[in-house]
């Protein structure tokens, strides 16, 4: 295939980097290269980190921990290794060859062809011997999906967790279940190993780093940008978003390099039709790297522990970048910036509106008027192109599979007997994209769900994930057996002395019977002899050890005050449940009147619109039904359920993303104790602190929580991101409204 002299640099370096990559794969792909390699090497080069793994795994379900521990801290440690020589001598083969370059600029046809194949046999030498010095034969070659799979899970850590939990190395332990953690978000398990070694002795908060922060740097960059503009601290986001840009830009060119330098297998034969000969297989192996590289976006922009990659990573980046230096008045900075982003999307209205905003904004400042692009960014929307030219060129020819990373391409770029299939699969993926920015719901509560379990013996069972909504957990362990027992005991004989409520049918059902307690009228009853002042005591602990659980695993950032306390027990009403059809309560939200058919929650009275965190915990299931479940807006999409047990505890933010209902109670009696607690310290419940009072004119003290400040616990991080409101400060004409009690749980 000869390529003209008159084409541009970057498209002649484009192909020269792809016949390099081809000649340094022949050779690391070749049978020679594997025999009689072996595992292990006296030579100090660096071998096969996969045999490594493979004999790590083995010494840990034989039980041999140290040996397990040896080897699969080695096999990491020689994969970084691998990863660092290839992207040494990829950078030091780079000028290998430059001489030649001077050739390709006077030469044409078949001596053009010469030159270059010249130059980049040179560059191939030069990559195999630089690998030779440094790596085994068998180092060299592929290793298995399965292999890949593993380490990019981090399953590792995993296993290093155990390994040295057994040998009593709980610092390392804790710091290997961390990492693994981080990319494992949804392992219930590893977070209540984590927060089972925060308790331990001899656990220091160092241990809680994540070990692969190297590679994710762009990410925290990320995170912190979002965080100074929720804060509005434009000069410190400009600094980030910069930084961000620069180590994305920086991780892809990494991935880019492991691409060209690592081996890779001969494609394989596909009959009488398919690339049977040396220059068929030559285009596959091409086209074979260039896919690699195009999947650096997708890999660069995709979170530790989420499974889909954030679309547009890059030029979202500039966007956010152009805003905060518009906001933080440089304005230099932000035009250039924005024509950076404008290499993406030429088109884009909003951009080019945006330009024009700062070119008025600019006046005479002439020097600013022209200011260009970044060239980083131009490099890399040049390269793309080319790259996917060459690809779409492959589909179509020579039935090479490819999937485009980037929602940017333009069409130009797709050949045309390509382009239906292109702009069917591109509006399929648009819609998606479109669909889920609407079921896409932030909470605007300023809690951050993740946080520290403070109390032995808790678990989470369940999180956001499992409850596939913001906000969410479910804890376990909360109370023991003998402590529901107590509090069930102290409902029966409130209810026999008078709870107020005189075993009337529920305010929400006729089906059922209700019964209710609060922590004032306890202490009423036990100082009237009615009831054991321990019992009433226990009630009001129990409030305590659930705020402390949730402002630490919500984060709240700022004190956390109970709103409302109440013992709350339904009963089915013998006889009344044939055909029933309704809820034992309706679908609701605990701070905004929820309108389903608008899909809005309108915070104002009636509702308790100072409520922030609800929580429910649960005393018994001996009972048929009443299971609490979380809906979307529309009240009858049901995201996640609920079972009551003996001391689980739900908590979750009282907002508009976190609809709820309870499910009809056909048999027997639930009880459960319903707590709201407010970030506003005028709406704290004053009952319970005359309940307080009362105790300490008897001389009798009661446990409390630890006081929270205002600014929150040391070490605890603010949302990483703010929420659009859930409320809406207009009115609604004519919809009704269903006003409810204090028991809403």
């Amino acid at each position: 295939m000869a390529l003209c002299a008159n084409h541009s640099s970057v498209y002649v370096a484009l192909h020269i980097s792809l016949i390099h990559s081809l000649f340094s794969f022949f050779y690391l792909t070749s049978p020679v290269a594997g025999i009689g390699a072996s595992a292990g090497s006296a030579s100090g080069l660096i071998t096969s980190y996969d045999v490594l793994y493979y004999t790590g795994v083995r010494a840990y379900f034989s039980e041999e921990w140290e040996k397990a521990a040896e080897l699969l801290e080695k096999s990491m440690s020689t994969r970084e290794a691998l990863f660092r020589t290839r992207r040494q001598c990829h950078e030091e083969c780079v000028p290998a060859g430059y001489d030649r370059l001077s050739k390709l600029d006077t030469e044409k046809g078949n001596v053009w062809d010469l030159w270059a194949v010249d130059w980049v046999q040179r560059r191939a030498e030069c990559v195999r011997f630089c690998l030779g010095r440094a790596v085994t034969p068998a180092g060299q070659l592929p290793v298995s999906a399965d292999i890949e799979y593993e380490f990019s899970t981090r399953n590792p850590y995993n296993f290093l967790q155990v390994v040295y939990w057994k040998l009593g190395k709980v610092q390392k332990a804790a710091s290997a279940a961390h990492t693994f953690f981080v990319a494992n978000p949804s392992h219930l398990e590893m977070r209540n190993n984590i927060e089972k070694y925060r308790r331990m002795e001899g656990v220091t908060e160092d241990a809680f780093q994540d070990r692969e922060m190297e590679t994710e740097k762009h990410w925290a960059l990320y995170d912190s940008a979002l965080t100074s503009e929720a804060s509005s601290d434009w000069a410190h986001a400009v600094e980030k978003w910069r930084e961000c840009v620069n180590e994305t830009l920086r991780q892809t060119d990494e991935c880019r390099a492991q691409c060209e330098v690592a081996s890779q297998r001969l494609p394989e034969n596909r009959g009488e039709d398919g690339m049977d000969g040396v220059f068929e297989k030559a285009a596959a192996l091409s086209l074979s790297l260039l896919s690699c590289q195009q999947a650096c976006v997708t890999q660069v922009a995709t979170r530790p522990g989420r499974i889909s990659a954030q679309e547009d990573f890059l030029p979202t980046q500039l966007e956010h970048l152009h805003i905060a230096q518009f906001k933080a008045g440089d304005l230099g900075g932000a035009v250039r910036s924005l024509r950076s982003l404008l290499l993406f999307y030429p088109s884009d209205k909003d951009s080019l509106s945006n330009l024009e905003l700062y070119t008025e904004t600019l006046g005479g400042d002439t020097e600013a008027h022209g200011t260009k692009p970044s060239q980083e960014i131009a490099r890399y929307v040049s390269r793309s192109l080319q790259e996917k030219k060459l690809l779409y060129f492959g589909m179509e020819n020579l039935n090479f599979n490819f999937t485009d990373p980037d929602l940017w391409t333009p069409e130009e770029v797709v050949p045309e007997l390509l382009r239906d299939t292109w702009r069917a699969e591109k509006e399929v993926l648009n819609e998606k994209l479109k669909a889920g920015e609407k079921e896409v719901e932030m909470d605007d509560s300023g809690f951050y769900a993740g946080g520290p379990v403070p109390q032995v013996g808790v678990t989470i069972s369940m999180d956001d994930s499992s409850l596939n909504g913001t906000n969410r957990v479910v804890l376990d362990g909360v109370l023991d057996q003998k402590e529901c027992n107590t509090v069930l005991r102290l409902a029966t004989a409130a209810a026999s002395a008078g709870d107020g409520y005189r075993g009337r049918r529920s305010p929400h059902t006729p089906h059922e019977k209700f019964e209710g307690l609060t922590v004032l009228r306890a202490v009423k009853l036990a100082r009237d002899g009615m009831v054991n002042q321990s019992d009433a005591k226990l009630l009001h602990e129990m409030g305590e050890r659930v705020r402390t659980l949730l402002h630490s695993y919500f984060r709240s950032p700022s004190g956390l005050h109970f709103s409302y306390t109440h013992l709350v027990c339904r009963s089915a009403i013998t006889g009344d449940q044939e055909g029933r059809l309704d809820l034992s309560h309706p679908v609701h939200v605990d701070n905004c009147l929820l309108e389903p058919e608008t899909r809005q929650c309108w915070r104002e009275p009636p509702a308790f619109t100072h409520r922030d965190l609800s929580a429910v915990l649960y005393l018994n299931d001996d009972f048929d039904g009443g299971e609490l479940f979380f809906t979307d807006r529309d009240a009858k999409t049901v995201t996640a359920r609920v079972k009551p047990t003996c001391g689980r505890l739900v908590g979750f933010s009282s907002g508009p993303v976190n609809p709820h209902g309870v499910t009809a109670v056909t048999a027997g009696r639930r009880c459960a104790l319903a707590l709201w607690f407010t970030k506003e310290k005028h709406h704290r419940d004053m009952e319970r602190e005359e309940a307080e009072a009362l105790w300490a004119a008897d001389g009798q003290s009661v446990t409390k929580g630890g006081e929270v400040k205002e600014e929150g616990r040391e070490g605890t991080a603010a949302p990483a991101r703010s929420g659009r409101s859930g409320s809406q400060s207009s009115r609604s004409r004519g919809r009704g409204r269903v006003t409810g009690g204090k028991d809403e749980l």
